[in-house]
């Protein structure tokens, strides 16, 4: 069976060698020593002062919002995944939807300050497919009308933009580590923060706004990743380098197949960027040519996937209501392609093929 991504999983015998380590020390969670070697040493591939991890990427969101004390509205996107727009609504925020850019698939600055009122506290862009944000655009809005803004980068680990990380733009930026990531941690996120106070507090915040053992000085939550966690990143980090590079691969073979269909829409990316080649969405002409191509690869086995279906302004439990039109039409007509490492050359060809046939 080939879904539309596998979980990279490291040598075994370096796992466990990590694993026998926990053993050894007892130390399972709480800010053992792994964690903090993972953090030292995403910092340093990333290019970044302070790395916090989290347990799951959703965590991280939560915090961020916490951390910048958010309150009212917040402008996000309604084209991706659920936990950018269910985190805000769990938190008690109103997310106010901008619609996307057609070629960028990343949330348009233009509709953004058409929304912003006296009640928005802040931006929330995605990173879309790892596609960089307008990211100059939305900070002259932002500073402009006095906002925060939040980076989802969930999808862009790695990526640059004009030779920095993309981490570094915004007041905050997040990961997710899940396991269908390019880089993971079975489970896990990360705060990424630029100011040494906020990145203190941040601390506080993901284990119960407790500094030491005889104290607690805020509200908090428990955020922490565990030892476990942070032993498969610190695997997988070490690999990450081939990963990409062979992901790049597959992308390109895509990429060569595809790009010249005028049947076939492919995501613009933004220049002066680099990518991780996490994904390789597709935007087909209709919704039903979509299902059949679905169907039939279904039926081989294949399992593409139709990120990011439905659009998120249809959910009920979204209010105010909103329609977002792009959006909407982009999100049933769009399905991302299986690519991982070592995705053999014979399943793509048949991928292709199928495509091929109805395009």
């Amino acid at each position: 069976m080939i879904n539309v991504t596998k979980t990279y999983l490291p040598q075994k015998q370096k796992y466990l060698e990590y694993i026998n380590k926990i053993f050894k020390s007892g130390w399972l969670t709480n800010n053992g020593e792994l964690v903090q070697n993972l953090e030292k040493r995403l910092e340093d591939y990333l290019g970044v002062p302070h790395v916090i991890l989290t347990a799951n990427g959703t965590l991280a969101l939560q915090i961020a919002y916490h951390l910048l004390e958010l309150k009212g509205e917040v402008i996000t996107t309604p084209f991706t995944f659920i936990a950018t727009t269910s985190s805000l609504v769990w938190e008690k925020l109103i997310p106010i939807f901008a619609d996307i850019e057609p070629d960028t698939f990343n949330i348009d600055p233009i509709q953004i300050e058409k929304n912003i009122n006296n009640n928005t506290s802040a931006i929330l862009g995605v990173h879309v497919f790892g596609n960089v944000c307008n990211v100059g655009k939305i900070e002259e809005i932002a500073n402009s009308y006095k906002l925060k803004v939040i980076y989802d980068a969930a999808h862009a680990f790695g990526v640059k933009y004009y030779n920095k990380s993309i981490s570094e733009f915004g007041d905050v930026s997040i990961f997710s580590f899940h396991a269908t990531k390019i880089f993971h941690t079975i489970e896990g996120g990360a705060i990424v923060l630029k100011d040494d106070d906020m990145a203190k507090k941040a601390r506080l915040l993901i284990n119960f706004g407790i500094p030491g053992p005889d104290e607690i000085a805020t509200l908090g939550i428990n955020a922490k990743m565990n030892e476990f966690q942070a032993a498969m990143g610190l695997c997988v980090l070490d690999d990450i380098q081939d990963i990409i590079e062979k992901r790049h691969v597959v992308y390109n073979r895509y990429l060569e197949a595809f790009i010249d269909n005028n049947k076939l829409t492919l995501q613009q990316i933004a220049p002066h960027s680099t990518q991780n080649y996490s994904y390789f969405p597709v935007l087909f002409e209709s919704e039903k040519i979509l299902l059949q191509i679905k169907q039939i690869l279904n039926q081989a086995e294949i399992f593409p996937r139709r990120y990011f279906y439905p659009s998120l302004d249809t959910l009920h439990f979204i209010h105010p209501k909103q329609k977002m039109p792009i959006s909407r039409n982009f999100s049933s007509r769009i399905l991302c392609l299986p690519l991982y490492e070592d995705l053999a050359e014979e399943i793509q060809d048949q991928i292709i093929k199928i495509i091929l046939m109805y395009c």
